[in-house]
């Protein structure tokens, strides 16, 4: 009977142990996620200040000013409540593109690549732009270890049977996966 009860508290208190683990990993994503949506507007904070500057020697060059507006308002959909690394995804590459455009740009205005302003901004943009990738990095660890400590025995069991947590998608860059071959066989 002692043994029993013994056996029951062991396995209720190994329940709870694993249930807070599950829910601690979730907390982590959320935050992780979170982190990633403040980078990405406090990058959105500088775009105005780019802008302006691109307006100034760039006037005739309209679709620039199209695709910086376009830029902050994808940033602005972000959600910090619900993780979602296509989203995500899709404003990396949208930013990705924007400054290359913007490279390009620059090439055809020699005195827009000597103003000592524009430099800056263009810095601080890739400082940002450094500063999301982290977060990104941070975010695909959390996501990895809540999905981990979903799915594996004996935690599936409780999740399973209680929290019932889905796995969360780790955030994927298709451009940088387009320059490799090379794709593991998992």
């Amino acid at each position: 009977m002692i043994i029993s009860l013994i056996i029951v508290a062991v396995l209720i208190i190994i329940t709870v142990i694993i249930y807070n683990g599950i829910i601690s990993r979730e907390n982590s994503v959320k935050r992780a996620w979170a982190d990633v949506i403040t980078q990405e507007r406090q990058k959105n904070k500088i775009l105005p200040e780019l802008e302006k500057i691109a307006q100034h020697y760039l006037q005739e060059e309209t679709d620039l000013q199209t695709r910086i507006t376009a830029l902050r308002a994808s940033l602005a959909k972000l959600n910090s409540d619900n993780p979602d690394a296509r989203q995500l995804e899709n404003v990396e590459r949208d930013t990705h593109q924007l400054l290359s455009g913007l490279q390009v740009s620059v090439e055809a205005y020699p005195e827009l690549k000597g103003s000592e302003l524009f430099n800056n901004m263009m810095r601080e943009v890739t400082e940002q732009q450094e500063n999301v990738g982290a977060a990104i990095r941070l975010f695909n660890q959390n996501v990895e270890e809540f999905n981990n400590g979903i799915q594996m025995f004996p935690n599936n069991i409780v999740n399973a049977t209680i929290t019932h947590k889905s796995s969360v998608t780790p955030f994927q860059d298709s451009i940088a996966q387009q320059g490799f071959e090379y794709r593991p066989d998992i």
